[in-house]
């Protein structure tokens, strides 16, 4: 990258709000207008990415006697030539403060942009090769045939060094309300040249006839009849909620945090803290899931399949506007999003965030042999989520935080299968539909978790389990011993989780300890499943290393976000943790950054949607005495939706 200066220093505008609140519409188009003043919006110029650039963690702790300098960022792309700059702006100064231009063969290629997938389709259906392609399939329609956009991946093919390109792969579509994944063309695939609006290769290595049956799920001779023995559940709270929300500030039962909201990101949060006997302690300074890689299993035609859904399509940007009584149940806060379109306008998501409680099972119960006294506590938890859709598959992102101390995100995974075809004999693959197949895969998300137990002064302890040999200290056999191991530098500190060890990661304060003399801590307790999958020396592990690990530790860097990289689209490898962890930083009792890993390997079955929840970023409390939270008095404002469940 070379990085320029440009424009000049304005006037300061007014009161700047809390430093880490999104970016409001207003502020996007002021943004907007510093650039265009600076002569980066001239041609065709689309905004791949546009969200405030948060500042440096030291300038926020500071406090508001001097605010930080309120700054967006924005990924703009030039639609004409392929151009692409990452652009600081200045809403406090009016200016620009940094403008970066990419080299797309070191650096990768900016985010697709929404109306490159209107234009796919365009480029395809005009292409004389593709068309007789689907002629020769006996598909002369082409208003039915749905091309896919794809991301390209990076294969070092000397053709494709520098391009902006996709790999377009197509889908029957009866009509507007058939479901198009029940119907793929297989064996034929466009790779399209964006910048130079064309096709320019062709891959047709077989043809395979288009599976006919209806994967319609709203279509009732498809569905089969609805369950009409379910009587309703009705979640009343009479009094209200027990937290309240005050802007972006949500507090419930001691706990404390700012929520945020990012295009590329979605939920973020922020600066989490709990009271504890009139102790404000903080427990993560901020905490998001910002990169996923689905990387697909079948080595033949499609074996570039592998999408990185944050960093190349923002799944930000596709949140849901959820309704009540169908996407959330109970009494509901709702917060809306603003993201912005190609142009840099923005664009508001109603009801983005979801916000409520709900009555989680017994947390404690005992009854006593000696005393006959027999209690029981219900536990009761925080739940902030919000739902998005990127190409076939949703995701929810669910974050919980429980009475005891407990923090846990959970990923709901929802929607539909990517499919092909299917010839009975495909190890690779899943017959899910008469000569419809799903390949195998698997969704590895990467959690960002920087930490802040009691203090930015912490320390990351790998704590296995183990039996002991009969000895002098053992003579039975039967000891149990737990082994802690700290991880002092960044280049220790790839690890894999260990079923068998039943090992866990604990983030200890280096300064403050319990009443046993025991340093504060909490405890990650990871997925045992498995990392990438994918070979050593193969591109989409060279793309995607932030998997190869379920546990990562880094120093601090505000400049350090996104696991894979800042721009991983057709990015050549290296990117992200890699290139964080080169300098091998002391990370005992530093500022530090836990990164963690975690999600399916997906061998689809026999149905239509696919369906499996992962439970990964589950830290337990181990600090000092008993969170005693002060009750709530408020009351939240409630936005009400209506749907019509099925």
């Amino acid at each position: 990258m070379t990085d320029t200066a440009i424009g000049a220093a304005a006037a300061p505008g007014a009161a700047a709000p809390h430093p880490l609140s999104p970016a409001t519409a207003a502020e996007y188009l002021a943004g907007r207008q510093v650039l265009a003043d600076a002569g980066l919006l001239a041609g065709p110029v689309r905004f791949a990415y546009y969200g405030l650039e948060e500042p440096p963690k030291d300038e926020v702790l500071a406090g508001p006697a001097a605010p930080p300098d309120r700054r967006l960022r924005a990924f703009l792309m030039n639609a004409a030539t392929g151009e692409s700059r990452d652009v600081v702006v200045s809403l406090t100064q009016r200016r620009v403060v940094s403008a970066a231009v990419l080299d797309p063969r070191t650096d990768g290629q900016m985010p697709i942009v929404d109306s490159e997938f209107e234009l796919v389709e365009e480029i395809v259906h005009a292409d004389e090769g593709w068309r007789a392609a689907m002629a020769r399939r006996g598909l002369t329609d082409v208003s039915k045939i749905r091309a896919c956009p794809l991301t390209a991946g990076h294969f070092g093919v000397p053709g494709e060094e520098g391009r902006r390109m996709v790999r377009v792969l197509a889908f029957i579509q009866d009509n507007e309300h058939d479901l198009a994944w029940a119907h793929p063309v297989d064996g034929v695939a466009a790779y399209v040249d964006l910048v130079e609006q064309k096709v320019f290769e062709l891959v047709d290595e077989f043809e395979a006839p288009v599976p006919a049956e209806s994967g319609n799920y709203d279509d009732p001779a498809v569905r089969g009849p609805q369950r009409d023995t379910l009587k309703p559940i009705e979640i009343t709270q009479p009094l209200g909620p027990s937290f309240t929300l005050d802007g972006h500030l949500l507090q419930w039962q001691g706990w404390s945090m700012r929520i945020g909201f990012d295009a590329r990101e979605g939920l973020t949060l922020h600066q989490v803290s709990i009271e504890d006997g009139g102790r404000v302690r903080p427990v993560l300074y901020r905490a998001s899931i910002p990169e996923m890689v689905v990387p697909y299993g079948d080595p033949k035609f499609r074996f570039w399949q592998a999408y990185f859904d944050t960093g190349e399509y923002l799944v930000g940007k596709w949140a849901n506007s959820l309704e009540l009584g169908c996407d959330c149940l109970g009494e509901i806060a709702y917060l809306d999003a603003t993201v912005t379109d190609d142009a840099g306008e923005p664009r508001q998501i109603t009801n983005a965030i979801c916000i409520h409680e709900e009555d989680h099972g017994i947390l404690w119960k005992h009854t006593d042999i000696f005393s006959g006294s027999a209690q029981s506590r219900r536990q009761r938890r925080l739940v902030v989520s919000f739902f998005t859709t990127v190409g076939n598959y949703d995701y929810g992102f669910y974050w919980y935080f429980y009475l005891d101390g407990t923090i846990e995100c959970e990923i709901k995974l929802t929607g539909i299968l990517f499919t092909g075809s299917h010839d009975g004999d495909n190890p690779y693959s899943a017959p899910v539909a008469p000569g419809l197949g799903a390949p195998v895969h698997q969704h590895l998300f990467g959690a960002r978790l920087d930490m802040a137990v009691d203090g930015q002064a912490n320390a990351v302890e790998e704590v296995d389990v183990s039996g002991l040999p009969i000895g002098p200290d053992n003579p039975a056999g039967n000891a149990i011993l737990q082994t802690a191991t700290r991880l002092r530098r960044e280049s220790e500190a790839g690890r894999q989780a260990d079923a068998t060890r039943g090992r866990t990661w604990r983030v200890i304060s280096t300064e403050q300890v319990n009443r046993f003399g025991r340093p504060v801590a909490y405890t990650l307790y990871p997925e045992a499943a498995p990392s990438l999958l994918a070979a050593p020396g193969s591109p989409v592990y060279a793309r995607a290393q932030f998997a190869t690990n379920h546990l990562w530790v880094t120093r601090y860097d505000p400049a350090h976000r996104y696991p894979a990289g800042d721009f991983v689209n057709q990015h050549p490898g290296g990117g992200g943790l890699p290139a964080f962890r080169a300098g091998d930083q002391d990370i005992d009792g530093a500022d530090i950054v836990v990164w963690h890993t975690f999600g399916p390997t997906h061998f689809p079955a026999a149905r239509g949607l696919a369906g499996h929840a992962c439970r990964p970023v589950r830290v337990h409390a181990q600090a000092d005495g008993v969170l005693r939270p002060q009750p709530d008095a408020g009351r939240a404002a409630t936005r009400v939706a209506t749907c019509s469940p099925g």
